[in-house]
C-alpha cells in the first residue's frame, strides 16, 4: 500500500512513528527537516500523485484545533475541528482537498498529545455551553486507522471530557477499533453517503454504499450513535428517484433511535478550487455539469437546480426523521483558513 515514507528529522525516534513504519518493513524512508518540503513544493501533479500517494510522517506545532466552517454544526453553541492527517486514501471527485492541497500524499501528524491538550483547552473555556468537535474535515476519520492508530488513542480524551460531542466523519468500513471499545453516548460515527449510481461514478476507491450500511448496522448493533450526512448532493439525470432509492436503503438498516443526526448539503467549492479540479480533470461529467458562480467566490448548481433538489431531499428526509435531528448544510462563503504550508516551515 505504501511504497515510500517521508519523516522528519524531529520525530525519527517518535514512538507513534517508529511504529508506523514497522507496519511497512518495505518501504523506502526518506528524513527531511519540515513536511512542507514535499507536500507543499510548487509544480506537484494532484492527479498522479494520487495513483500511489507516499506517506509523510509530521510534527503539527501550531492551530491543532480550529474553529468548524458554519455548515458543519449539528446543534452545538462552539464547535471545532482538529486534523491528526492531511489527505484521504479515497478519490472522490468532488473533494475539496484536491483543489486545497499542492500534493496528494499522506500526512500524519504523530503528536497526538499536543492535539489532545488543546481539545482539553477548548472545552474548559467553553465551561458551560456545548462544545462539539469533528474529525474527518481533511481525511477520513476512519479509513487510514490501522495504521494511525487514530480510535484508540482520540476516544479516551473525550472519555475524560463527557459533556464534549466529538464526530467521527467517515466513508470507511475500518471500524474494529469502535467494535473493540465501549459505545460513548458523546461520540457520533457519522457516515457520508451518495446514491450507488453516483457513488461507482465518482466516490472512487470508496467501500460500495452496501458496505457502508453493512458497517453502519455493526456499529449500531454494538450501541454507537450514527450521523447520516447526504453532503454533497450532486445532480444527474434521474436524480431524485436515485436519492428517493438511497434514503429508502438507509432507513431501511438504520435505528432511528441510535440516530443521533441527519445532515444535507448542496455540492459547493471555492471558485479557485474548482477551476484547478476541473483542470485536473477535464474529462468528469461532473465539471460539465449545470454549475455556476454564486456571487459569493463559491461554485455550485445553478440556484433553481440546487434549491429544487435540496427541497425535494428535505421533504423526503422528514417523513424518516423528526425534524430536531434534521440539520442542513447551509451555503456560505468560503470558509476562511490559513493553509496548512504556512505552518510547514
Amino acid at each position: 500500500m505504501i511504497d515510500q515514507i517521508y519523516i522528519e528529522d524531529a520525530v525519527i525516534e517518535h514512538p507513534r512513528a517508529r511504529a508506523i513504519l514497522q507496519k511497512f518493513p518495505h518501504a523506502t524512508v526518506t528524513q527531511c527537516a519540515r513536511y512542507g518540503e514535499i507536500f507543499n513544493r510548487r509544480a506537484q501533479n494532484f492527479r498522479l500523485q494520487k495513483i500511489k500517494p507516499a506517506l509523510i510522517l509530521a510534527e503539527k506545532f501550531t492551530n491543532h484545533v480550529l474553529p468548524s466552517p458554519p455548515e458543519y454544526a449539528i446543534g452545538g453553541e462552539q464547535n471545532y475541528y482538529f486534523s491528526h492527517m492531511l489527505n484521504c486514501i479515497y478519490d472522490c471527485r468532488y473533494c475539496f482537498l484536491q483543489g486545497m492541497y499542492q500534493s496528494a500524499h499522506y500526512v500524519v501528524f504523530v503528536n497526538y498529545e499536543d492535539f489532545f491538550d488543546a481539545i482539553s483547552d477548548k472545552v474548559r473555556a467553553a465551561g458551560d455551553a456545548s462544545v462539539h468537535f469533528f474529525s474527518g474535515y481533511d481525511c477520513d476519520s476512519l479509513a487510514l486507522d490501522p495504521v494511525t492508530g487514530f480510535v484508540e488513542e482520540f476516544l479516551p480524551v473525550f472519555r475524560g471530557h463527557p459533556g464534549a460531542l466529538l464526530e467521527l466523519r467517515t466513508k470507511s468500513t475500518q471500524i474494529r477499533s469502535l467494535l473493540a471499545q465501549e459505545p460513548m453516548p458523546n461520540c457520533i460515527i457519522a457516515y457520508s453517503f451518495t446514491p450507488a449510481e453516483i457513488a461507482h461514478a465518482i466516490e472512487h476507491k470508496t467501500p460500495a454504499v452496501s458496505k457502508r450500511l453493512q458497517a453502519l448496522q455493526r456499529l449500531q448493533a454494538h450501541g454507537w450513535q450514527i450521523g447520516l450526512r447526504f453532503d454533497p448532493l450532486i445532480y444527474q439525470e434521474g436524480v431524485k428517484e436515485q436519492y428517493k432509492t438511497l434514503f429508502e436503503q438507509v432507513f431501511r438498516r438504520v435505528d432511528t433511535e441510535l440516530l443521533h443526526s441527519v445532515s444535507l448539503g448542496s455540492f459547493r467549492l471555492p471558485k479557485s478550487y474548482y477551476q484547478k479540479l476541473s483542470r485536473l480533470y477535464p474529462e468528469e461529467v461532473l465539471f460539465a455539469s449545470p454549475l455556476e458562480e454564486t456571487g459569493d467566490g463559491m461554485v455550485s448548481y445553478r440556484e433553481n437546480i440546487r434549491d429544487d433538489l435540496l427541497s425535494f431531499c428535505r421533504d423526503a428526509l422528514l417523513c424518516y426523521i423528526p425534524e430536531h435531528k434534521f440539520f442542513p448544510c447551509e451555503p456560505s462563503p468560503p470558509f476562511q483558513r490559513k493553509q496548512e504550508r504556512q505552518h510547514a516551515l
